[in-house]
């Protein structure tokens, strides 16, 4: 494993491990879930993306930390920096396992890994590409302070999806109520 450890009242936040595969994979291949998330993905797909990300770590040393519950080990989603190539800004993105979802685990994993992109990887602002149709992603980012700034273009293969950019920057998240 590659990366930074973060702890949360109730998670851990690390860095994608090979055991979390099946659950992520599980994850996408739910279409409620997969529906803002590129879409349904077959496990082989998955794989790949899977990879990118984990491998992201290695390479640039910015990825999406894998959330894992504390107490159980359960993997439960991934929350965290991310920046692909010809991305419209550098996004604090997310996406958690069916289960997980409605349980406060998101907005209890973002601030960490906001905090971390601000204080650690030294970052200016935050986005989130979120399509307007998704209101859980769109709740979150409104409870941890980030408000929609308009339409923005994802690169290809993505750059027919509609999606809004959501953010704030440095300044706004250190001064928000805590």
């Amino acid at each position: 494993m590659t990366g930074p450890v973060l702890e949360t009242e109730r998670l851990t936040l690390r860095p994608p491990v090979i055991e979390d595969f099946p659950r992520w994979s599980e994850m996408m291949a739910d279409p409620e879930t997969a529906k803002f998330l590129g879409g349904v993905q077959p496990a082989a797909v998955t794989w790949r993306s899977f990879m990118s990300m984990a491998g992201a770590w290695s390479l640039t040393g910015v990825s999406m930390f894998s959330v894992v519950e504390r107490d159980t080990g359960l993997w439960l989603g991934r929350i965290g920096p991310w920046t692909p190539h010809g991305w419209p800004g550098t996004e604090v993105g997310w996406g958690l396992h069916p289960d997980a979802q409605g349980k406060g685990f998101g907005v209890e994993a973002a601030p960490a890994t906001i905090d971390y992109a601000f204080d650690v990887l030294g970052w200016t602002e935050v986005i989130h590409c979120i399509d307007p149709g998704n209101t859980p992603s769109r709740r979150l980012a409104e409870r941890i302070g980030s408000y929609n700034q308009g339409p923005t273009r994802m690169p290809p293969p993505f750059h027919e999806v509609n999606v809004d950019r959501w953010g704030q920057s440095r300044e706004e998240w250190r001064a928000r109520p805590r």
